[in-house]
């Protein structure tokens, strides 16, 4: 499938979810999710976004709070509002001026092994 036919979830602000959420597609997060998310594609934590949980994705863009580990197997970027309390796993990783991380990182080459 190609990038722009590949599916696309959205969870919208005001949405609250208690529980895992589990897929193949790219996903963005506006509300709270409070559970673990594992997706395949990317993940977008939008400004006001929380995620109280573990995140494993392909690649990640978070302006929003993760209090949990991150495990990206590619690129994760942190904006200027992002803060991740927990540790971090990603291939690259590109921290915006404000924003927060505040646990140990782990950047491999291929951090799927």
């Amino acid at each position: 499938m190609a990038k722009n036919e590949q599916e696309f979830t959205q969870v919208g602000r005001n949405i609250l979810i208690n529980g895992d959420i589990t897929g193949k597609t790219d996903l963005r997060i506006a509300g709270k999710v409070y559970g673990n998310v594992t997706i395949d594609g990317e993940l977008i934590l939008e400004k006001y976004a929380i995620i109280e949980g573990d995140v494993k994705c392909g690649a990640a863009i978070l302006a929003g709070s993760i209090k949990g580990n991150m495990d990206c197997k590619k690129k994760l970027i942190l904006q200027d509002n992002a803060k991740n309390i927990g540790n971090v796993k990603a291939e690259q990783l590109v921290i915006n001026e404000g924003a927060i991380l505040q646990g140990n990182c782990d950047m491999n080459e291929d951090v799927s092994k």
